[in-house]
């Protein structure tokens, strides 16, 4: 009696969690449709100020070129820009460098090709080195699969104010359109690259460095306390650190920084590993800090909403795990069919996020209703298949497990005639994980099974897409597409 009790207070709140989540998402939505500004002219810089661009490199042969190209050619006075490429590689990736760092010195640029003797603190270590040999006020920063505009520095440097910390840009996605996996991404990331950071900027609450395509005041990151490698989201940890100490972020979603998604399902794991861990471990560093902290409760609860919002895929991993048990259970006992009846609530999560991601989508570069419906319950299904990989490394966030900063590769891949094939940063190969997955989607299938059985068709379309989702996740994991 008290295992099933169990289960069942771990399965409501579980839902309530998801449901309180969603209605979170809801409300900045509603903020950002109030708060949302039209494209409007820049005002054009009176001073021009000293910056340094940072570009924190590990292994990435594919891409670092390009990158390189983008910077050096900023529409910004040469005399008062320095670059450096914090380069960690251990592969011909030095080489590469070393090439287009001559090529743009000779051309009059500050570019600056900085080694370490060893990899401590991963990328927040590059920054961190970096830091104590930059000249700049400002630094902006990119990872390398970014393709900054010229006018990127002059067009965010112009929104700085006295108690700015920090301007972030939009991502751009120089590769929505390359697969299925790429358009799903996009979709997501759109969301958080309008709704949700508008959203919060609206709201007066906390918004974050996304740990790229932006500008820092050089003074506010040495006032945070610098770059941290204690998690593995240290654009978040400083974000928080930042703003608990005053500081004020600026949001500018109508300027895009263009970058490439990743195009392999291991790519994407590896970045949602870190994500979703890091985001664990920074809830676990700071919220208690921000619940002591001078501000509204309503900001306090955007801001567990945001520190805590990866812990959705670990809800998500429970719910989904115990219906079935609980499915047999209510075929026999009318205390458990009763919990079945308060289903209802979970339509007003799963409206709520669904308004949050159309919202998104109809705002989005070329968004419109169609790519909304589309787009949308095959996002949800990979979503939920992603949940035991995604599950797990918020598991390990919460428990304070430590692991390695591991990097997303990149491809240069961007057409659908390009092909990564040849990539040497990817080895495709069977995982326990993987195998996980394909197991999950059996159960779920059970699931399915066992709803025909017992004639109770309730949870039926929830288990089929888990199943359908962990399937697709298991078989893009172990059996890449390669295009081109």
């Amino acid at each position: 009696m008290i295992f099933e009790i169990t289960i069942l207070v771990l399965y409501v709140l579980s839902l309530l969690f998801i449901c309180l989540f969603s209605i979170g998402q809801l409300h900045l939505s509603w903020h950002y449709i109030n708060g949302a500004v039209k494209k409007k002219r820049t005002i054009p810089l009176k001073e021009y100020p000293k910056v340094t661009v940072q570009l924190p490199v590990y292994n990435e042969k594919y891409v670092i070129a390009r990158l390189i190209d983008s910077v050096c050619s900023f529409d910004y006075p040469k005399e008062l820009l320095e670059i450096q490429v914090l380069d960690d590689s251990t592969d011909e990736t030095v080489g590469v460098i070393d090439a287009k760092v001559n090529e743009w010195r000779l051309k009059g640029v500050d570019i600056k090709h900085i080694t370490r003797s060893d990899r401590t603190g991963f990328k927040a270590g590059a920054l961190a080195h970096g830091l104590t040999l930059a000249q700049g006020e400002y630094i902006a920063i990119f990872d390398a699969d970014f393709l900054p505009d010229s006018y990127f520095l002059k067009t965010a440097l112009s929104e700085f104010f006295d108690d700015t910390g920090m301007v972030q840009t939009r991502w751009g996605h120089i590769n929505r359109d390359y697969s299925f996996l790429t358009k799903l991404q996009a979709f997501a990331l759109d969301a958080h690259f309008s709704v949700e950071q508008v959203g919060r900027q609206h709201a007066g609450s906390f918004i974050n460095f996304n740990g790229t395509g932006g500008i820092w005041r050089k003074c506010c990151i040495e006032e945070a306390g610098g770059w941290s490698a204690d998690t593995l989201t240290e654009d978040l940890d400083l974000s928080y650190r930042a703003q608990l100490k005053g500081w004020k972020f600026k949001y500018l979603e109508r300027f895009e920084s263009p970058a490439e998604l990743p195009v392999i399902m291991s790519a994407i794991k590896s970045q949602q590993y870190r994500w979703n861990k890091g985001a664990a471990e920074t809830a676990r560093k700071h919220f208690g800090k921000v619940l002591s902290a001078n501000m509204s409760w309503v900001n306090k609860i955007h801001a567990f909403f945001h520190l805590f919002n990866s812990s959705v895929f670990m809800c998500v991993l429970i719910s989904a795990v115990l219906s079935v048990p609980l499915l047999y259970l209510s075929a026999q006992n009318e205390y458990y069919q009763k919990v079945f009846t308060y289903g209802w609530v979970l339509l007003i999560g799963f409206f709520s996020i669904a308004f949050y991601y159309l919202v998104a989508t109809v705002n989005s570069r070329g968004g419109h209703l169609r790519s909304f419906l589309k787009l949308f319950i095959p996002f949800l299904v990979v979503s939920m298949g992603l949940s035991l990989h995604n599950g797990l490394a918020v598991m390990e966030g919460w428990l304070g497990k430590k692991t390695p900063f591991v990097r997303t590769p990149k491809f240069n891949v961007i057409s659908s005639k390009d092909s990564w094939a040849g990539n040497v940063y990817v080895k495709p190969k069977w995982s326990m994980l993987a195998l996980m997955e394909a197991v999950m989607s059996l159960y779920f299938a059970f699931g399915v099974a066992l709803g025909f059985y017992l004639n109770d068709y309730k949870l039926i379309l929830f288990h089929f897409m888990l199943s359908v989702g962990f399937a697709l996740v298991f078989m893009f994991s172990v059996k890449p597409i390669k295009r081109g």
